[in-house]
């Protein structure tokens, strides 16, 4: 018969483990989990504990460090790249290089449909045929305008005054 209480309680422990999980358990096990915790005082001061070390855990366990953050990711950027390695970093497009080849590929796009013969392409398929070919041209400059947005956004909101 004592074997019988002895699984009943890990059964129990195991209960509790899980409920501390999910937080969810039927109505049934949560009162047969009161039963048992009302007369099994091993269990039930099990329980206590372990209710207390996870307040300790939740509250007092680490002190709270406001500049902790910023400290690892400053010690994790030194590691991954050292200063050394920082300043031989290329820089990137810079802000004439993205005009200049903004420019360049706005003359080149419309340039590029010259050697097709869109007279005989207009009479065998009329003039539906610039729709494809415009809708093509536009999404490749709003594409590039937005990666030049996106790369130079602080630059262009000092400019211009955003903020």
């Amino acid at each position: 018969m004592k074997k019988n209480i002895g699984s009943d309680c890990n059964e129990i422990m195991d209960i509790v483990y899980e409920s501390e999980k999910d937080n969810s358990l039927p109505l049934l096990t949560q009162f047969r989990l009161n039963l048992h915790l009302l007369f099994c005082s091993d269990c039930a001061s099990k329980l206590k504990v372990l209710r207390e070390l996870e307040h300790i855990m939740r509250t007092d366990f680490l002190p709270s460090s406001p500049d902790f953050e910023r400290l690892i990711m400053e010690r994790l950027g030194e590691e991954v790249c050292p200063k050394e390695e920082k300043a031989l970093a290329p820089a990137g497009f810079s802000f004439r290089s993205w005009v200049i080849i903004g420019f360049f590929m706005l003359l080149s796009l419309p340039s590029s449909f010259f050697g097709i013969n869109f007279i005989e392409i207009a009479n065998s398929e009329g003039l539906s045929f610039l729709l494809p070919v415009g809708i093509t041209i536009g999404i490749i400059v709003t594409c590039y305008g937005a990666l030049f947005i996106g790369s130079h956004l602080k630059e262009l909101s000092n400019r211009f005054g955003l903020r």
